[in-house]
């Protein structure tokens, strides 16, 4: 009984944060107001609560009521799924407003690509949106042939990984890299945060289906709008699963 109960209270306060009667910044109403209303004790209350927090609807802190956070857009890092579908599928409209596209040298970038320092890359820094809301900045580098096909289109209104997939550049293998790194000018002006706000970098490397690597990303996320989440399949053979940074 005192399950049903819980799923009950779950339910119902979920209903009520998703039809906006409870917004982000209010108050759920307290373990006794909850007890009083559904007439059971603070165990079914405090697991319900529970639920919601695991869902990232609501966060707890000691003294004070649970309040209604800003649901997050879970990212999966594990495999690759352009942006714009990925906004799809969450129901929320995906924009872009790209801030340049360039041929340079490859300088800092060569390594990463695989090329020599003075050949010749394409450089994309993109402003991405969710319902109008700056979400992520991409900064993306890629080999001379893969990259100048993205000068036949209008990157605010393609996927630039579905187009150069079906242009013969299809993503086939894949490294992420996340960690988070200080808002630089550019980011703060762009995610509308102040300079140095913690932000969440993803870095990727995308191989075709030779092996040959032919994009090299930097994606800096908002992290009160965007979390990360990894599936594996269980621990390595070694008995680690993170791998230490520096010596």
């Amino acid at each position: 009984m005192a399950e049903a109960v819980y799923t009950q209270i779950a339910d119902d306060l979920r209903e009520r944060i998703s039809a906006g009667i409870l917004r982000p910044g209010d108050d759920v109403p307290t373990e006794a107001e909850l007890a009083q209303r559904w007439s059971t004790s603070r165990g079914p209350i405090r697991n319900a609560l529970a639920a919601l927090r695991s869902e990232g609807l609501i966060e707890t802190s000691r003294g004070r009521p649970a309040r209604v956070v800003a649901r997050k857009a879970n990212q999966a890092v594990d495999v690759s799924v352009p942006f714009t579908r990925w906004a799809r599928e969450l129901g929320v409209t995906p924009g872009a407003q790209t801030q340049e596209l360039s041929l340079r040298r490859a300088g800092a970038k060569a390594e990463a690509l695989g090329v020599g320092p003075d050949d010749t890359i394409v450089g994309v820094v993109r402003l991405r949106l969710l319902d109008g809301r700056p979400t992520m900045l991409e900064r993306l580098f890629y080999t001379e042939d893969a990259g100048r096909n993205l000068f036949d289109v209008d990157l605010d209104a393609v996927s630039i990984t579905e187009h150069l997939a079906s242009v013969g550049h299809p993503i086939v293998g894949l490294q992420h890299e996340i960690d988070a790194v200080a808002a630089d000018e550019q980011d703060a002006a762009l995610l509308r945060v102040p300079q140095g706000t913690p932000i969440l970098r993803l870095s990727r490397t995308s191989r075709d289906a030779e092996g040959r690597i032919f994009e090299a990303s930097e994606d800096r996320y908002l992290s009160e709008v965007v979390r990360f989440t990894v599936a594996a399949s269980g621990i390595s053979t070694d008995g680690h699963f993170m791998r230490a940074v520096g010596g």
